[in-house]
This record gives structure tokens, C-alpha cells and sequence, in this order.
């Protein structure tokens, strides 16, 4: 068993009736003598889930490519030395984060949030674009996506903004304090950002930076009301864009009827639903998908999760969902033993993060939603969205190595 080290009084979370008769989540000074802040290794739970994630994703990943890298590089390890690189990065950054102290987090929230939106805006000017969106800055032999580094940053920024501004965000007593601190402004910075992302007509950047800004605001322990009205103006607000946008109004014309357009935009859907299908329970074996022979067009990218279906079975794809269930559950397990409010709402931030995209992936594939390019976390290929998403693992763990314990 590691050694546990006192390090310090307890921020632990209580429930109190405010003025408006609500109850709220908010954070107190505990005396020391009842509460203490532990310090101990990493969760190990969290990491074990984290590196299955990442094991099972690099096997679906060539699987998934060699038949294509083949055909386009004529390497079949193409895509696989790549995305094993990314992920070697990734776990270096992903060591050196969860040795950061929770201190540092709070110190470079801000500078960060900054960088990114300075990046969102370099990308209107000098971004690689493809497909009637510009989304990626690419620097010699580096392409990166901005709006991936910019949804860790503001879920950081939203954490240190709330334990920063803890006593005017959460004075009841004063509503018009208790509005301004705890909803207007944190809004503004939810919205400044999907500002930038919406001028690179990236409408599911757009929905995933808002939801988490808003699930952070909702966690947080803010009022309700005044929230959930932002809210539905912002939903308004995103789906008038789709509707009169013609980039995505087409994406939503081909998901009412994809095989109207089956040289189109539907054939990616079309092929995708039949991998999934012709998987039936058991899957037809590892290695022996048919639609990843040019039927699935880049299937290690957004459509990694019909491969798998289709060579795992409903087994298969109820193995992924269950790590991812593992995964999130363990984040808010964290975020519950957390130490203060920034470390709280990191993790529910990160954590939600996560949940949200593996939801929306998936919802994609089936077709339940339109075709909006959301990654499945730690499976597509990508080099941007797995390197932030294990710094975001390693924040996590950073966060597990102090919990607070009852004497």
C-alpha cells in the first residue's frame, strides 16, 4: 500500500439552503480536525481502463486501415506507425501531466484558454482547409486542430474561473451578483470561443465546446434558470445555423435519406450501417471486415466503431462502451474525492468531455444524428485529439493523487 501525506486543510463539498430556497453544491472551509487532504499515487483503476482503451483501439485502428493504407501508400502499416507515434507521444505528455501540481493547473488555466483562442483565430488565416471547413493549422510536417486543444482549455478556465469567483457566482442573496458572475460571464467565455469555431463552419466543435462549457456551469451549482434560457437561445442558435447553412444543411438532407445520395454522402453512412449489421452477436472475427476494403471510406478515422462491430459482434461494441462507461464513471469518482472546487470541476469536466463524444460518435454511425465528424475517443485516428486526450487523462490523474478523507 503507498504511503498517504496530510498536506493540508479540506475544501470538502456540503449542501447548504441558500436564499432562494434552493439547494446548492458549494464548497467550505471543513476544520482540519474532521477533514484532511491525502496525497498518494495515481488512480490506478483510471489507468488501467485508459491503456485498455488505447491497446484495443491500436489493434481496431490497423485493422481497420491496412486494406486502405495499402491502397493509397502501398505501406499497410501506414496508418498504424503513425497513430502508434501519437500515442507514445501522447503517453509521455499524459506521464508528465499527472505529476503536475493542481497549483500549476490553476496558474496556466488562463494563459491557456488565450493561447488556444489565439490559435482559433490564426487558423481563419493560415488554416489547412478540406471539405468546406477550416479547421487545422499545419506547420511543415505538424497539423494540429485548434478546436480540440481549446475544449481542455476551457473546461480549465471554467474551473478556475468558479473557485476564483466562488463567493459572487454562488451569493444568492444578491441575485443580480449571483447572475453576473455565476452565468453571464461564464458564458462569455463559452461563447467567444464557439464564436471562433463557428466562423470555421465546424458546427460539431460548435455543440461539443458548448455542451461542456454548459455541463461545467451545471455542475458547478449556479441557478438553473438562467442557464437553461442561454441554453435553449444557444440550441435555437446552432440549429437555425445547420438550417441555413448549406455545408450542413446537406448533412442533415443526406442523414433524413442517405441513400438519396448513395455516390455522395450517404455511401459513407449506407456502408458504415451495413458493417454494423452484418456483425450480428459475435462479429465476423478480427480481421475479416468487408467493408473496410474501399466500401467505408477511411475507416480507422470517425467510422472506426462500424469496424468493429462488424468484426467483433454486438460483444465487441458493447466492450467499448462498457471501458468508456469504466472510464467516465472513475473521472466522476475522482472528481468527487477532489480536494477543492478547480480540481472538482476539471475532472466532471473532462470526464463529461469524453462521454459526450463517445455518445455523439456513436449516435453518428447508427445514424441517429447527422454526420457532424466527431472522433471516437482514443480509437480514430487523429494525432491532435489523442495527444489532448491524454493530457486531459493526465490532468485526471493529477487530480486522484490528492483526495480528501474524513480523520
Amino acid at each position: 500500500m503507498k504511503q498517504k501525506n496530510q498536506v493540508g486543510r479540506a475544501a470538502v463539498p456540503v449542501s447548504v439552503q441558500n436564499g432562494a430556497g434552493e439547494v446548492n453544491r458549494v464548497y467550505a472551509q471543513i476544520n482540519p480536525d474532521d477533514y484532511r487532504v491525502v496525497k498518494s499515487g495515481v488512480d490506478s483503476f483510471l489507468l488501467f481502463v485508459v491503456l485498455a482503451l488505447l491497446v484495443f483501439g491500436l489493434v481496431m485502428v490497423f485493422s481497420a486501415s491496412y486494406a486502405d493504407a495499402q491502397s493509397r501508400y502501398g505501406d499497410s502499416y501506414y496508418f498504424i506507425k503513425r497513430q502508434s507515434i501519437m500515442v507514445a507521444l501522447g503517453l509521455i505528455f499524459m506521464t508528465v501531466a499527472s505529476r503536475i501540481p493542481l497549483r500549476t493547473y490553476k496558474w496556466l488555466a488562463v494563459p491557456a484558454y488565450c493561447v488556444s483562442a489565439l490559435l482559433l483565430v490564426a487558423v481563419l488565416f493560415m488554416g489547412d482547409s478540406g471539405g468546406g471547413a477550416q479547421r487545422w493549422i499545419e506547420i511543415g510536417t505538424l497539423r494540429f486542430q485548434p478546436s480540440e486543444i481549446a475544449k481542455y482549455t476551457l473546461i480549465l478556465t471554467l474551473a478556475w474561473y468558479y473557485s476564483k469567483y466562488e463567493s459572487k457566482a454562488f451569493d444568492f442573496k444578491d441575485k443580480r451578483t449571483s447572475n453576473l458572475y455565476g452565468t453571464i460571464f461564464p458564458l462569455c467565455l463559452i461563447g467567444f470561443i464557439c464564436g471562433l469555431v463557428l466562423l470555421e463552419k465546424h458546427l460539431s466543435g460548435i455543440i461539443i465546446i458548448g455542451a461542456i462549457g454548459l455541463m461545467v456551469m451545471f455542475a458547478s451549482g449556479i441557478r438553473l434558470k438562467l442557464l437553461g434560457a442561454f441554453g435553449g437561445v444557444a440550441a435555437v442558435g446552432v440549429t437555425a445555423f445547420a438550417l441555413l447553412t448549406d455545408y450542413t444543411k446537406r448533412r442533415i438532407d443526406i442523414w433524413k435519406n442517405p441513400a438519396a445520395f448513395p455516390q455522395d454522402g450517404g455511401w459513407q453512412t449506407l456502408q458504415g450501417m451495413r458493417a454494423i449489421g452484418s456483425g450480428g452477436f459475435f462479429g465476423l472475427g478480427l480481421g475479416n471486415s468487408r467493408q473496410k476494403f474501399s466500401y467505408v471510406s477511411q475507416p480507422q478515422n470517425d467510422f472506426i466503431f462500424t469496424i468493429v462491430c462488424e468484426e467483433l459482434g454486438f460483444i465487441g461494441a458493447m466492450a467499448v462502451i462498457v471501458l468508456f462507461g469504466l472510464l467516465v464513471w472513475r473521472g466522476f469518482v475522482i472528481a468527487m474525492r477532489a480536494p477543492d472546487r478547480f480540481a472538482q470541476l476539471t475532472a466532471i469536466g473532462i470526464s463529461s468531455k469524453i462521454a459526450l463524444q463517445v455518445l455523439l460518435n456513436i449516435a453518428v454511425v447508427t445514424n441517429s444524428i447527422p454526420n457532424t465528424g466527431i472522433s471516437l475517443p482514443f480509437f480514430s485516428y487523429g494525432g491532435t485529439a489523442m495527444v489532448v486526450q491524454l493530457v486531459e487523462i493526465g490532468t485526471l490523474l493529477a487530480i486522484s493523487r490528492y483526495t480528501v478523507e474524513k480523520k
